[in-house]
């Protein structure tokens, strides 16, 4: 196929390759202006799910709480962070 293509383009190497390089742009361009984002909707990319793994808090009546302000560090990370994670050896002299 590609071969077919290099023999219908005219005016010898130099439009040839500059032929090719033209191609190539306007297929990048229709599949970025037109595949792409006709398949996007069809692609899962933003269905993303992240949960702590930790259940939500609830009030009373079984429903979340809110509007509270958290106790602790807002940013406290929930795993450790010195396990599995030595000092580095000194260097030896």
């Amino acid at each position: 196929m590609y071969a077919f293509i290099w023999r219908r383009l005219p005016f010898g190497l130099a439009g040839k390759l500059t032929g090719s390089v033209m191609l190539v742009a306007a297929t990048v361009a229709l599949l970025w202006y037109f595949a792409f984002p006709w398949a996007e909707p069809l692609l899962p990319f933003d269905d993303v799910q992240v949960e702590s793994g930790v259940p939500a808090e609830t009030g009373g009546g079984g429903e979340p709480v809110t509007g509270e302000t958290p106790t602790g560090d807002e940013h406290e990370l929930p795993y450790d962070t010195d396990q599995n994670n030595p000092a580095p050896p000194s260097p030896s002299r």
